[in-house]
């Protein structure tokens, strides 16, 4: 599973489902990166999500081993109420007190699409990539939240979390395994793109 590159997103907005964000100039670097990475899999199918981000980060891989992209709605980004909202720490939405009621309760969580939800339908996406592989290798390109929240199903780790503890850099790759009864054995990460991330200040 893989996450999309960097977004252009100079004003910090909490972009979600909304259609026409694209991937900045890094981020296209990034896409690249994961385009020459892919060339060491054996790739049997590509399924994205249908966000232009994640089309954008899928297209260097296609062209790579020359498969048609299937879009996936499964893999979409987390539903969330706060979208198209500034959402940097100390000046975005979360410190307007009208924000406050949806917050009541970050097990489920109350400001967006349920952690099981979530779950459910990245497990599905993950079983149908790997049937349409057919015994090959499989990518899914989605996003950071479903991403972390199903490797933390896999993992038996708590849902609940603080967002800047996600192991789910931009353009990582969060493997899922199998064994060969076709059951999920575990899984690993790599950040193949890790030389283009940005500097933390």
């Amino acid at each position: 599973m893989l996450r999309h590159g960097e977004v252009e997103n100079p004003n910090k907005i909490l972009y979600g489902r909304q259609p026409g964000w694209y991937l900045s100039a890094r981020g296209q670097e990034m896409a690249a990166t994961l385009g020459e990475w892919s060339k060491s899999i054996d790739l049997g199918a590509l399924h994205v999500s249908p966000l232009q981000r994640a089309q954008e980060t899928a297209a260097p891989i296609a062209a790579a081993h020359k498969i048609a992209i299937t879009t996936d709605e499964r893999l979409i980004e987390a539903a969330n109420i706060f979208e198209g909202k500034s959402f940097e720490l100390g000046s975005g939405v979360l410190k307007h007190p009208s924000s406050w009621r949806h917050l009541y309760n970050p097990w489920k969580p109350s400001w967006g699409e349920p952690y099981v939800e979530q779950i459910n339908r990245m497990l599905a996406a993950v079983f149908a990539a790997k049937d349409a592989a057919n015994g090959r290798d499989a990518i899914c390109v989605s996003h950071q939240l479903p991403i972390w929240i199903l490797r933390s199903a896999i993992e038996n780790r708590r849902l609940f979390h603080d967002p800047r503890k996600r192991e789910c850099t931009l353009a990582s790759v969060t493997s899922i395994h199998f064994d060969s009864d076709g059951v999920i054995s575990g899984t690993s990460y790599s950040e193949p793109a890790r030389h283009l991330l940005p500097k933390k200040k």
